[in-house]
């Protein structure tokens, strides 16, 4: 039975380990479901509240995890009882992730990534978990519903019959596919995965598991990648401490 979300900053946000992820995308596989299971975190906040379709997104999704330590930190000032394992993040799940998948013979699909890097991290994953069925597709395709790429990538995902599908274009890009295509996806569990592959792979460095624990990813990513991502971690995160404030300010 589904656990009520909590709702804080304008959005619903379901408190979820890796396990219980896990968990529910047996559940889906197991009734033959389709549940787009998202996340949240500073940036996608940010693109919500200033997003129309990025709101259309989420109102589709069954489940949203929490993928940003600030917003387990936002959460427990705001009074609810959030754990530091209900962060979750790709850099730490997907290997959980695709080590169920292999144990129980899912049919993982990957869309998203430069053309070889899916491929390269899908190889990866197969050389540490024997047997996991796994098939990539690059995103850099013209992403109109009606554009033959489009077309032609929908129906080898759904030849593939895949069990989870993840979708890693960045945000929103890949919000707009999922939401724009759903009725055509054929899969049991659809993931918004961002550059999961891309860790995987080696073609962005993975931040120390460290900070991650503590909250620090963002650093190192600006430090990393500081004229791709100086405005979303120096200048989003302004907005949504007005909203933590705002929040603060009307529960007195």
């Amino acid at each position: 039975m589904k656990r009520s979300p909590y709702k804080f900053l304008g959005v619903q946000l379901d408190a979820l380990s890796i396990p219980e992820l896990n968990s529910l995308i047996a559940e889906a596989i197991k009734q033959n479901q389709k549940w787009i299971v998202a996340n949240h975190n500073l940036h996608s906040l940010y693109l919500y509240h200033h997003d129309p379709k990025m709101q259309a997104f989420y109102a589709k999704a069954d489940y949203v995890h929490i993928d940003g330590m600030p917003l387990v930190l936002l959460g427990k000032l705001l009074g609810f009882p959030l754990k530091r394992e209900q962060r979750v993040t790709y850099a730490d799940w997907v290997w959980p992730l695709m080590s169920t998948a292999a144990q129980n013979n899912w049919r993982v699909f990957y869309l998203g990534s430069k053309p070889g890097v899916a491929e390269q991290g899908a190889k990866r994953l197969q050389m540490k978990f024997p047997g996991l069925q796994i098939s990539t597709a690059h995103g850099y395709i013209n992403i109109q519903k009606s554009s033959q790429e489009n077309l032609a990538t929908l129906a080898t995902i759904n030849a593939y019959k895949p069990h989870v599908l993840m979708v890693g274009m960045g945000m929103p890009r890949q919000e707009y596919w999922i939401l724009d295509n759903l009725e055509h996806i054929h899969a049991n569990a659809i993931l918004t995965s961002g550059a999961c592959i891309d860790y995987v792979a080696g073609a962005i460095p993975t931040p120390p598991r460290w900070m991650g624990r503590l909250g620090l990813e963002w650093l190192y990513r600006l430090l990393s990648e500081p004229t791709r991502l100086w405005r979303r971690y120096l200048l989003e995160p302004w907005f949504v401490a007005r909203l933590f404030l705002r929040e603060i300010l009307n529960a007195q």
